[in-house]
């Protein structure tokens, strides 16, 4: 509860990169591109993928999963974080910063689970090669598609349900750029040990169980390509797993030095967030894209049926 002199807040001020307040239009701008050029090369992985039938394979169908994940975690919060650098700042109700941090919650949990599922995928695929068509059929890949987002849609109401329980009395600014679990916490008066538990119970469950069991998968992966002969099926090998072992990469180290190793310093926090919130979402498409024949394939049929349409 808060005291008798102080009031609850139930409007936040979030602050952004104050820090930059002084090349906020250069900022804006920059992100602007960024967002745009984002949303242009997931809606395009998910069209693709939904159009065109030879993609209709589960390596593409759980690609389309993860383009949708990356369009919900930047379309969550780019919009908002674009209104604070234009306006140096600008304030968000508590229920708005509650929904935008379920929906983060949301969006990285079926990025996680999803990344598993693909490596699950790549692993029977290499390590089960002759049984891959009849285990990897297509009502397993619907489940596997499927209850990602189930569990992380149920999973993550406890927590937000128990943050939205909190007092904000001592102060109402987030100096982040989006409202995350710590700058909400930051905030409070309230006792948040329930809080913590729970947030501890979700990261080992939807983030360091599906890591663990993508380094599994990985080691047995390394074991079985180099049980291969030849230079050649050494390198396709390695050639259908590189793009997600990359992606992984680029996903779980910016969150490994988030919440594994924090600083003291917002603004480093800040710049750690924008590898996972921007950087991530924008390379997946191109890890994915640049060395992969089939949607090159795909991406020239639908170049020429559209054009063929347009004349």
């Amino acid at each position: 509860m808060c005291d008798p002199n102080q009031t609850s807040s139930h409007e936040f001020i979030l602050l952004g990169f104050h820090e930059f307040y002084h090349i906020n239009v250069l900022l804006f701008c920059l992100f602007l591109v960024l967002y745009l050029v984002i949303l242009a090369e997931n809606c395009f992985i998910v069209s693709l993928v939904s159009t065109s039938p030879h993609l209709n394979v589960p390596m593409y169908i759980f690609l389309r999963n993860l383009a949708l994940a990356d369009l919900l975690l930047t379309s969550n919060i780019m919009p908002k974080m674009l209104q604070v650098m234009w306006l140096k700042g600008t304030t968000i109700s508590k229920t708005s910063c509650i929904i935008q941090f379920y929906f983060h919650c949301i969006a990285t949990g079926a990025q996680s689970q999803i990344l598993t599922v693909m490596a699950f995928d790549r692993y029977l695929a290499i390590c089960q090669p002759l049984r891959y068509s009849a285990l990897m059929n297509q009502k397993l890949c619907f489940h596997l598609s499927f209850w990602p987002w189930v569990l992380v849609i149920f999973f993550n109401q406890s927590e937000v349900y128990m943050i939205g329980q909190l007092q904000f009395c001592s102060t109402n600014k987030i100096d982040h750029l989006f409202c995350d679990f710590a700058p909400i916490l930051e905030m409070t008066s309230s006792d948040t040990s329930n809080v913590f538990y729970q947030d501890f119970f979700a990261t080992v469950l939807l983030a360091f169980f599906p890591f663990l069991i993508i380094v599994i998968s990985y080691i047995c992966i390394f074991v079985a390509i180099i049980k291969i002969t030849s230079d050649k099926g050494r390198r396709k090998a390695f050639s259908t797993c590189s793009s997600h072992l990359a992606t992984v990469c680029a996903y779980y180290v910016p969150l490994i030095a988030i919440y594994m190793f924090p600083v003291n310093t917002p603004y480093e926090n800040k710049l750690k967030s924008l590898l996972y919130m921007g950087f991530t979402p924008l390379i997946n498409p191109v890890l994915y894209s640049m060395r992969n024949k089939e949607i090159k394939k795909a991406t020239l049929l639908l170049f020429w049926k559209t054009r063929g349409k347009a004349m």
